[in-house]
Order: C-alpha cells, then sequence, then structure tokens
C-alpha cells in the first residue's frame, strides 16, 4: 500500500483556497462544490456558473477573489487588462446563467411576464 501523501488536498474545504473564507464553503457547498480539489478540477469559470445557477448573486469581485485564488494570488492582485479580461468572462456566465436563474425565481417568472425584466 502506497503512503498517503500530506499534498492531497482532496478533502480540503473549499475555504482553504486563497481568497475564499468560511462562508465561501456554504455557497460552494449548495452548488454541490465540497471541496478544494473539486474546485479545482472545475475551474473557475464552471464553479462560478454552477454558484449562479445554485442561486449566488452575481458578485464581480467575488469571481475575480476566486480566480486570483486559485492562482494562489492576493485578491487585489487583479489589475489592469487582467482585470477587464475577468469582467468579460464574468459578463459571459451571467449572460449565460441569467435565463436559467430567471425560469427558477418565481418573482423574477412574474416581472418578467409583465414587462419589467428586460427581455433577452
Amino acid at each position: 500500500m502506497a503512503p498517503v501523501s500530506t499534498l492531497d488536498q482532496s478533502d480540503h474545504p473549499v475555504s482553504s483556497i486563497r481568497n475564499l473564507g468560511p462562508a465561501s464553503d456554504e455557497s460552494f457547498s449548495r452548488a454541490g462544490i465540497h471541496t478544494a480539489a473539486q474546485l479545482r478540477e472545475l475551474g473557475p469559470d464552471a464553479a462560478y456558473e454552477k454558484l449562479l445557477l445554485a442561486g449566488s448573486k452575481p458578485h464581480f469581485i467575488g469571481y475575480y477573489a476566486m480566480v486570483m485564488g486559485l492562482q494562489g494570488r492576493p485578491w487585489n492582485d487583479c489589475k489592469g487588462k487582467e482585470k477587464e479580461a475577468l469582467r468579460r468572462r464574468f459578463d459571459t456566465i451571467k449572460e449565460k446563467v441569467a435565463p436559467n436563474v430567471q425560469a427558477s425565481d418565481p418573482l423574477a417568472k412574474i416581472f418578467n411576464e409583465i414587462g419589467i425584466l428586460p427581455q433577452r
């Protein structure tokens, strides 16, 4: 039997990733992501999409803090063209999940039916 590596992080919580705190564990868990290894395997964009589909509200700083954390960088390291590129990725994720989120939100559904929400 091979020895278990101390570097194995398969059961570490999501909050073990830089920039992500204890509240992240709960949010990611609602999205079906229970460990740091699962988050790393999914990657930031797919993981953030799952977060939004699970009911988390979109928040650009939260998104890029997660991306930076997955790279082992502080959240405030994101600047300039890199931040602009991440903003485009964030907006793309929001647009992709918007119809699904609105469809699952009864109030948004009613607002859409009476014409309060913009048509996509």
